[in-house]
Parts: C-alpha cells; structure tokens; sequence
C-alpha cells in the first residue's frame, strides 16, 4: 500500500517589522514587509517621488540617495535594514522655503539635464563626490602619491570627476553639462552644505 505523503505546511504570511526612517530630516514610523526596498518604501508609501527606479539592480544610479552621509542604490536596501539611519533624498537637498542648494543651481546654470529622469540621482551621488573629495577619499584614477595623502582634500579633475560618477547614467547623454557642474561646486568652498534638518517634532506613523 502506497504511503500517502503529507500535506505541505501553510505558507506563513510576510514577516513585518515597525521600523523608523528619518528621512530629509523627518521621522517616519513604518509597518514593513521585510522584502521591501528602501527605494519602494520611498516612493510607495512616503510619496518621495523623485528617487527614481531605473534598472532596479543597482546599476544605472538613479535611485542614489545618501544613507548617513553616504551614497547609496536604494533599489538595494531593504528598509527594514535602516532603523535609524539618517537617509537624504533629492526632495532633502534644498532648504526649507525651496531655495535651490548651490549644487543643484549649478546643474540648471550648466544645463546637466535633460529629461531630467537620473537627474536626482545625479545630484545625491555628486554631493557625495565633494563630501568624499573633500574627506581625501582616493579614486580608481588617482595617482598613488596623492592617494597616499589622504590628509589634504582630492583635487576633483575632470578625469576625477567622471570616475567619481560613473555609477551614475544618463541616457540623454547630458555628462558634459554634469561634470562642468559638479566642478564649479567644487571651486566654492563646502559647496554640497546642504540646510539643517527641521527640528524634531512627533513622528508620522503609518501602518
């Protein structure tokens, strides 16, 4: 007599996790799914919707954004990975009453755009660019003897700059425009300084 084998066990639901986000400044409280990526969690339910969801395997860049002053593909991350974290979007970059940060003013002077799809992406990673320039990080294109002198601030060459941003596409074929822009920032003296955060205030809770 043939064994009759048994049923498989029901499936368990998604496991979910409260988790605290504080984006651009701002405390959101959040009932997720495990599986969901910061970069949905963004635009699905904070309606920050300009990180942009491009290849969604980290490789064009136009989901960058800054995770505790550091580049990142959101499309990536889980959220439920980021308790905590202080995350800034594209929507973060400007101050409060609107007024353009110095690097996004010189994206429109230089005309870095053109569609403007990888655009917010370009702008977070580019700040990242001057904030690791300026640190004495090295790149893949610097020369060994400067690489070794991580005290004094990187001299972003147009070489350097281009290195610095190839994570980042632009169908439109706009780099010309982007490179010149993110050089006259890097000129100007703390050129990414972007305004202090709002203060605290009760958190949003969505469930």
């Amino acid at each position: 007599m043939q064994q009759r084998l048994a049923d498989p066990p029901a499936a368990a639901g998604p496991v979910r996790s409260r988790v605290a986000l504080r984006v651009n400044g701002r405390t959101h409280v959040l009932d997720l799914d495990h599986r969901v990526t910061l970069l949905d969690a963004l635009r699905e339910l904070l309606d920050l919707t300009g990180s942009k969801k491009g290849c969604d395997h980290g490789q064009c860049g136009a989901c960058t954004v800054l995770v505790d002053g550091r580049r990142a593909n959101s499309c990536l991350l889980l959220a439920v990975t980021l308790d905590e974290s202080e995350i800034i979007t594209v929507e973060g970059l400007a101050a409060p009453d609107g007024t353009l940060s110095p690097l996004q003013q010189a994206f429109l002077d230089h005309d870095a755009f053109q569609c403007g799809y990888c655009t917010p992406g370009q702008l977070c990673s580019a700040v990242a660019v001057l904030r690791e320039a300026a640190a004495g990080h090295p790149s893949h294109v610097t020369d060994e003897a400067t690489a070794a002198d991580t005290a004094r601030p990187a001299v972003l060459s147009a070489e350097e700059i281009r290195e610095r941003l190839s994570g980042n596409l632009c169908r439109c074929g706009a780099y010309n425009g982007i490179a010149d822009a993110v050089a006259a920032c890097a000129a100007v003296e703390a050129p990414d300084r972007t305004p202090s955060p709002p203060p605290p205030h009760t958190p949003d809770v969505i469930a």
